[in-house]
């Protein structure tokens, strides 16, 4: 065994009671803290890590990501800053020029906003990118926006019918006009994707989602849309790594509705023999995921009350095929996280759970609601009442995007956009994360956001709802002690305290004594997990 002391420094520890949040060292035994304060300062040691009063925080755990679609996307064309449709149209044209060999072109990022009434078309691509299939996944990956080669690609025509629970865009002659929503975007263009994606572009995602993690702090993810592509993926990572992987990676399998209860039943026999596993610290599947709604944005999300535009989209899951897949991964104690954005959906979610409970008993259980954007008063406490945690994105309310998101509602609902208080008050656990990427991926610009609902990506845009902004201390516990706790790991990792797993994170700057606008230039100069730095700065070693 060899002790390594952290000294000098001001450590967050994330613990719940104010009185033990702070510390100046922690003695680190091999993969585990075995010490902190005095403690960890009297014991013997075999290093020391003179830390110069730098802030140290709990490593973050990315609690609703999608790792290859993430690493995927930093090797894409970036379209999120493109605000209107010539700098998409200048963006896509630059990338075109940069590569003539490829033989296709992705983006991702692009917002409903920056289109000409909302509308993409795949015209608009045409002219500037014709000769090549050009995808372009929405910014809250619920649509995806093609051009008239990807159609043909696609074999989409007038005559294709829409999927279960998506829609193929249409122009006003019947014929696609290059927009597909929620399940047609993931029928056709995912689906396309992932054929023409090779084991070594997967492999290389993996890695680029790794080292962009480890150099933001980030310690641990949830993945939210797991399959076999990416089990496969994150296999070989473990293998190439030595039988661990740079972070702890917990994964839920995505289990789609076919329309039909037998096979959707069926879906679950596969994530019951990976949950039941012998289980790994380093990758693990949990549970499932279900995409109840869309989004706001796209006025695909399951709301109570119809949209400015008097649509009123439904559910992509009815509570009768919902409710027999709830059951039966609780009776098999798979954990159920189920995206969730409108209060219809969130309602159904919770009657899911509750018929559950109904007919299975006390059992052990830790469910989830996803993203929660717009939900109806006493949705917190229901969730409370029943256990079931508040897994929510920050950086989803950054004002930046905000102007479409209040636009598609337009009426008072838009007064309720992500009341985190609300939870902490109802006593609901909340589990902060990015899920990138619909999001950016960086931790702290992520808690930049949630203490001043102001924007993370424009600061010329004024906060939005500052009365919903949390305390630094707060947010950071749920981005870390909360987040590892919302995939049953609150007893082991999350918080800097004997016995917890030796995951944490150094930083160059103290927002705590700087403010929160230093959030966004502060960095990770170190990160550590299960003891073992898997990222340093240039110039910063143990000493």
């Amino acid at each position: 065994m060899t002790r390594t002391l952290y000294r000098g420094g001001r450590i967050f520890t994330a613990d719940a009671d104010p009185a033990r949040q702070w510390t100046d060292a922690i003695a680190v035994d091999d993969e585990t803290i075995a010490a902190v304060g005095a403690d960890a300062l009297s014991a013997d040691v075999d290093a020391v890590v003179e830390l110069d009063g730098a802030l140290v925080l709990p490593g973050f755990t990315d609690a609703h990501t999608h790792l290859l679609m993430m690493g995927a996307a930093l090797g894409q064309v970036a379209l999120t800053e493109a605000r209107s449709l010539e700098a998409i149209q200048d963006l896509l044209r630059e990338a075109r020029a940069a590569e003539p060999d490829a033989l296709v072109l992705r983006g991702r990022g692009w917002l409903f906003d920056s289109i000409p009434g909302g509308a993409p078309t795949a015209a608009m691509i045409d002219a500037v990118v014709s000769d090549i299939p050009v995808y372009l996944d929405a910014n809250d990956y619920h649509s995806c926006w093609v051009n008239s080669a990807a159609l043909a690609e696609l074999g989409l025509t007038r005559d294709t019918p829409d999927p279960l629970g998506g829609e193929i865009g249409r122009d006003a002659t019947g014929e696609p006009n290059g927009m597909l929503y929620e399940t047609a975007a993931v029928q056709y263009s995912w689906n396309q994707r992932d054929a023409t994606t090779t084991d070594e572009d997967r492999d290389a995602a993996v890695d680029r989602v790794f080292d962009a993690y480890v150099r933001a702090g980030v310690v641990g993810a949830v993945d939210m849309a797991f399959s076999e592509h990416g089990l496969a993926a994150l296999e070989r990572a473990v293998e190439r790594h030595g039988g661990s992987l740079p972070i702890r990676v917990a994964a839920h399998w995505l289990v789609e509705n076919t329309g039909d209860r037998a096979q959707n039943l069926a879906q679950l026999d596969r994530v019951v023999e990976l949950a039941g596993r012998a289980s790994s610290p380093w990758l693990r599947v949990v549970g499932i995921k279900l995409i109840l709604d869309g989004t706001i944005d796209a006025c695909t999300a399951a709301m109570g009350a119809p949209y400015a535009d008097g649509s009123h989209a439904g559910p992509i899951w009815p509570l009768d095929d919902l409710a027999p897949v709830v059951e039966a991964a609780d009776a098999a104690g798979l954990q159920i996280a189920m995206h969730a954005i409108g209060d219809a959906a969130s309602d159904a979610a919770l009657t899911a759970i509750e018929r559950a409970i109904a007919v299975n008993g006390d059992i052990a259980r830790r469910h989830r609601l996803e993203h929660l954007e717009y939900a109806a008063p006493g949705t917190a406490e229901r969730m409370a009442r029943l256990g079931v945690t508040a897994s929510m994105q920050p950086v989803h309310a950054d004002p930046a995007i905000f102007a479409n998101w209040a636009a598609m509602l337009g009426d008072d609902r838009v007064d309720r956009a992500f009341p985190w208080p609300e939870y902490e008050e109802a006593g609901t656990l909340l589990a902060f994360s990015t899920d990138a990427p619909t999001a950016p991926y960086d931790a702290l610009a992520n808690m930049y956001v949630a203490v001043t609902r102001a924007s993370a990506l424009d600061a010329s845009v004024p906060a939005v709802h500052p009365q919903y902004a949390l305390p630094l201390a707060n947010a950071i516990a749920h981005a870390t002690r909360d987040a590892a706790a919302s995939v049953g790991d609150g007893r082991t990792r999350g918080r800097l305290a004997p016995g917890f797993a030796a995951d944490f994170a150094v930083f160059d700057a103290d927002p705590f004594t700087e403010g929160a606008a230093s959030l966004l230039r502060t960095r990770a100069v170190r990160t550590v997990v299960a003891g073992r730095v898997v990222f340093s700065a240039e110039g910063v070693a143990a000493r």
